[in-house]
């Protein structure tokens, strides 16, 4: 609660499409990644439980370790793959969980969409779970680099109506990357059109 109205009043975070997320059943929440606190973003951006992937050097020191996982953060170990990891996720959706995904595995540096790694689409395989794309713009903004200061800007955050992978072809789970990229990116334009962050 509190996160809630701090991202709301002093980042004035605006949010379109929260009904889009299905509130019951598994759901894979599949969005751009511009800052550190994304993933924050993701969980309070719609009313469900979000659980998500971290790097597991995050997890070292036993207080934010302890932050983190209650954030819904798992960690990724290096050198796996990931597949340590996407096992874990796959067992959230399993369990009729939310996980959130970054398609592009890792931040982007300039905000311009990278090219969309594979994860989301295997975990849409294997569980069927709905695919709700989220556009996230302004979140670069908090924090720019090499300062130690959060600086107020306006977060807006449009998610999209949800894909249902029930009935994919393999086909259609193999350009499944490529249309949330092209679903989000167009997304990301149109609330930069409507208000500049």
């Amino acid at each position: 609660i509190i996160l809630w109205w701090y991202f709301h009043l002093v980042f004035r975070m605006k949010v379109v499409g929260a009904e889009n997320v299905p509130q019951e059943g598994p759901v894979l929440l599949c969005s751009n990644h511009l800052a550190k606190r994304d993933p924050v973003l993701l969980g309070l951006c719609q009313k469900r439980q979000v659980f998500y992937m971290a790097k597991e050097e995050l997890f070292r020191n036993k207080f934010l370790g302890g932050l983190f996982r209650m954030l819904g953060a798992f960690p990724v170990k290096r050198g796996t793959g990931g597949a340590d990891a996407l096992e874990d996720a796959y067992t959230l959706l399993e369990e009729n969980g939310v996980v959130g995904v970054f398609i592009e595995g890792h931040r982007s540096k300039d905000g311009r969409l990278l090219k969309p790694k594979t994860g989301a689409a295997l975990l849409a395989y294997k569980t069927k779970a709905p695919v709700v794309p989220v556009c996230i713009d302004g979140s670069y903004k908090l924090m720019k680099k090499g300062s130690l200061w959060i600086h107020p800007a306006k977060v807006k955050i449009r998610i999209l109506p949800a894909i249902s992978t029930e009935g994919m072809s393999r086909e259609e789970i193999r350009a499944l990357p490529e249309q949330l990229r092209e679903q989000i990116g167009n997304g990301i334009e149109q609330l930069r059109k409507e208000q500049p962050a």
